[in-house]
């Protein structure tokens, strides 16, 4: 019975030394590890900002289609203001016209007045004529020429009968052509005001409807704004909290590097960069605020653009680690490379990826190929240089290159 209740303490000892024991690893354990960082944490952050970075390309997709609508709404009204302009040049022309009209128009009305005068004159004349010929009675001509006295009394006769008759001719004509200019100058003077009225009543139709294009085109125009607006404001949010992540990221990078360093696997750059792209040192954009063309605002740029070629070589800038080898929608495929001593450079926009997360790579490697990949208008690499947290201009550390922007 003693052994018994011996052996049942024994075994009672034993569990619970194991329990302590276990409870003491547990615990050492999770201290120990409590101020560790693993890559696991990193990529999980990576993933929460490549998933914000997908919401930020739906965002840019819909900014960019607002961008086009509003470009072609303002080259649109372009157009139309500049339609107006001419219309209004028109108008202020016909109206000179106009004035002139009725400067051609008065005198119309007294060249119309003149010549009933000379109508009615003529008229009076021809009538005078038809009165004596009706007090006269009939002239028989050949009474009149069988009374003369001699050969040369009747030539006389003759003659005088000739000069009566083309008399009454003329009379005649001058009353007809009298008569034809009255109607003509006062058809030509209707026409003129007609013509005018019309082409007045076409040209304030045309302003009508050109002001209301105008008007259209703009309220479209304040749509856009308010949806760019709108998505901008959605898309500064994102930016921020792709922001945060990166901070995050940049911590526990910098705690891992500081494992890296305690344990000797630590990569450290020359500290001297070479130009990241050897078939090309032409810079087509420098480091620092510039006006942005699509937002109409000044914004930082914090690296340089090299204008190379698609496909050419990008080389790392130095020995070092690559911390960063991912897309996003702003530089497109990216790469990171920690050289150690705070330093890190950044080769956005290519167009392939030759090297990963975790790599050591030693200066003059090809890392990728050049590309227009993201936020890109057309070939070319967009290259960063930071130092201790803080991007600076890359182009204090070279020579050569030459500035065409």
């Amino acid at each position: 019975m003693k052994s018994k209740t011996l052996l049942v303490r024994v075994i009672c000892l034993l569990l619970a030394a194991l329990m302590l024991a276990s409870i003491v690893y547990v615990v050492v354990g999770e201290s120990g590890s409590a101020g560790a960082v693993t890559q696991s944490e990193i990529d999980n952050l990576k993933k929460k900002k490549e998933q914000i970075e997908r919401k930020k390309t739906e965002i840019r997709a819909q900014i960019n289609s607002y961008e086009y609508e509003q470009k072609s709404l303002l080259a649109r009204k372009q157009v139309l203001d500049t339609q107006m302009d001419l219309t209004e040049e028109e108008i202020a022309n016909i109206t000179e016209q106009i004035q002139l009209y009725t400067e051609l128009i008065a005198q119309k009305e007294i060249e119309v007045q003149e010549a009933q005068k000379r109508e009615d004159e003529q008229l009076r004349l021809f009538k005078e004529r038809l009165r004596i010929m009706e007090e006269g009675g009939s002239i028989s001509y050949l009474a009149v020429l069988f009374e003369a006295s001699s050969f040369a009394d009747l030539l006389a006769r003759l003659d005088f009968i000739e000069q009566i008759s083309k008399y009454d001719e003329y009379l005649y004509e001058q009353l007809k052509a009298a008569k034809h200019a009255t109607i003509e100058a006062k058809e030509s003077l209707e026409e003129a005001k007609a013509g005018q009225e019309e082409q007045k009543v076409l040209l304030e139709a045309k302003r009508a409807e050109l002001e209301r294009q105008v008007a259209e085109a703009g309220e479209l125009i304040k749509a856009v704004e308010q949806n760019i607006a709108e998505a901008k404001a959605l898309y500064e949010q994102e930016s921020k909290a792709a922001q945060d992540i990166q901070e995050d990221i940049n911590k526990k990078v910098a705690e891992l590097k500081r494992q890296q360093e305690q344990s000797g696997k630590a990569v450290v750059g020359t500290g001297k960069l070479i130009w990241p792209t050897p078939s090309c040192y032409i810079v087509t954009s420098q480091f620092g605020r510039r006006f942005h063309p699509i937002y109409k605002e000044y914004r930082m740029h914090y690296g340089v653009d090299i204008g190379a070629k698609y496909g050419a070589s990008v080389l790392a800038a130095d020995d070092g680690t690559v911390i960063t080898s991912s897309y996003d929608s702003s530089y497109g495929h990216y790469i990171v490379i920690s050289h150690g001593n705070g330093m890190t450079t950044l080769y956005a926009h290519l167009s392939s990826r030759l090297v990963k997360a975790g790599d050591t790579v030693t200066q003059g490697k090809t890392i990728g190929k050049v590309g227009s990949t993201g936020s890109s208008t057309g070939p070319h690499l967009h290259f960063e240089v930071s130092v201790n947290g803080s991007r600076v201009n890359p182009l204090q550390y070279f020579t050569g290159y030459t500035i065409k922007e």
